[in-house]
């Protein structure tokens, strides 16, 4: 029976369309407006290896890839509804933009005067000057300001420039890992810098800092905590008694001696305070405080596309700019116009869905689970991408059973819920109200497809 089924087998594969046959079909011609050539033999490629491991049958091949072709892309990357309750969501590409800065995208994806002086007609030397001054305009305690690629990059130029081949001091409980497994100290003593680590993991005083600075000091740094907080028993030193330590180190080693500064990584990139976050730190506190330089991201708080920000005084910006790294770590056009546009912006997605009409918030919830027969339970949401960790924002969700979230992940539009204690949470906060009908249907289609299954 075995050779028997075998055989047939091979005889229907003898009927599945050549390559070349189906790269005639007026389907293909039609989608090499968008596709290349490559891509369009790999999709077909893609649907003859399902006819020959007979997962489709030989004469329903050309209908397969019409219906391929039909729906390809030239990219991959798939719009998702953030159901999940977390405002910032690295995995999903952490801020959403707001619709200036999607113009501003467009904008400069063409041709640009990134670095040209239309009027003069020679090459500017402003590059970023529109991000830069939008940054200065909304935190006026710095002096300037720089844009590179992400706050990693941020973090490693300005080390590398202001502690050139010296050490920087960090406290143990500030040895953070970051997103990916990347870990602060392997990235820092990459560029030849040289951590000097003082304190322990819950309790690092001023006279640990001040023991540890010797004429090998070139910076101090100082991290806020990202996606975790330590509690209890805890001691650690702030901004404003750093800078009196320093300023008292620089004045005794006089004008001969290099000047040692202080580099505080917020990561999360609040400009100024919120009291919706009443402990999260902002930038503009940090630079009142006597901080020679802050770091922060782009794309978390600040609301804006992947960019690592760079603020502080003149006299420490003009040796970061000055440094070899500065080229290797610059941030692209596309992004400078977006970050100018998410600062310039009334508001944009992250402040929206932080400060979320609640009444409006819970009746949305509620209207859904009417639609679709769930129930509407409290859900607290979070920032996320290590901003503000561990603290509740008030919120609720559609509970629905388990099941749905991988219909509804891999449905049309996705749909990324929350999975927890065995139920599927669907949290509009950071939907747009526009898109309610569309999350409905979603629902409503997952609904379908477990029916379905029951069925068989």
């Amino acid at each position: 029976m075995t050779g028997h089924s075998d055989s047939r087998q091979q005889d229907e594969r003898r009927n599945i369309p050549r390559t070349d046959e189906l790269l005639r079909l007026p389907e293909t011609k039609a989608a090499r407006l968008r596709l290349a050539e490559h891509a369009l033999k790999a999709l077909i490629k893609g649907v003859v290896g399902r006819a020959q491991r007979a997962e489709i049958a030989p004469q329903d091949v050309r209908a397969e890839v019409a219906r391929v072709l039909a729906s390809a892309r030239p990219y991959s990357l798939r719009p998702v509804l953030n159901a999940t309750g977390v405002i910032v969501h690295t995995n999903l590409g952490r801020a959403s933009l707001p619709e200036v800065a999607k113009a501003a995208l467009c904008d400069a994806a063409s041709y640009t005067d990134v670095e040209m002086d239309l009027p003069a007609g020679v090459r500017s030397k402003n590059r970023g000057r529109g991000a830069i001054s939008a940054l200065l305009a909304a935190c006026p305690g710095a002096e300037d300001a720089l844009v590179v690629n992400n706050g990693a990059s941020a973090l490693l130029l300005a080390t590398a420039a202001l502690a050139p081949q010296q050490e920087v001091i960090i406290s143990r409980g500030e040895l953070i890992e970051i997103g990916a497994g990347f870990r602060l100290p392997e990235l820092i003593e990459s560029s030849g810098t040289r951590l000097k680590e003082i304190g322990a993991t819950n309790r690092t005083h001023l006279s640990d800092y001040k023991s540890a600075l010797s004429t090998h000091t070139g910076a101090i740094l100082k991290v806020h905590p990202s996606n975790f907080r330590i509690e209890g028993f805890t001691t650690s030193v702030d901004v404003p008694q750093l800078q009196q330590l320093l300023k008292r180190h620089n004045k005794q080693l006089g004008a001969s001696g290099e000047r040692v500064h202080l580099i505080v990584d917020l990561g999360s990139g609040l400009l100024v305070p919120d009291p919706a976050l009443p402990e999260e730190p902002d930038l503009q506190a940090q630079l009142a405080s006597g901080a020679d330089v802050v770091i922060a991201s782009g794309d978390k708080l600040l609301g804006g596309p992947q960019a690592g920000i760079i603020l502080g005084t003149k006299e420490a910006l003009s040796k970061i700019k000055k440094h070899p790294l500065a080229r290797a770590v610059r941030i692209d056009k596309l992004r400078l116009n977006a970050l100018e546009a998410a600062i310039n912006a009334p508001s944009n997605a992250v402040q929206d869905s932080l400060h979320i009409d609640l009444a409006e918030y819970e009746g949305r919830t509620q209207d859904i689970a009417a639609a679709v027969g769930g129930q509407v339970t409290t859900h607290a949401g979070r920032v996320g991408g290590g901003g503000a960790p561990e603290y509740p924002l008030e919120g609720f969700a559609v509970s629905l059973p388990e099941q749905f979230a991988q219909h509804l992940r891999t449905g049309e539009p996705a749909v990324l819920p929350r999975v927890h204690q065995g139920q599927c949470l669907v949290d509009v906060r950071c939907i747009p109200p526009a898109q309610d009908a569309q999350l409905i249907d979603a629902i409503l289609a997952a609904q379908q497809a477990l029916a379905a299954q029951g069925e068989k």
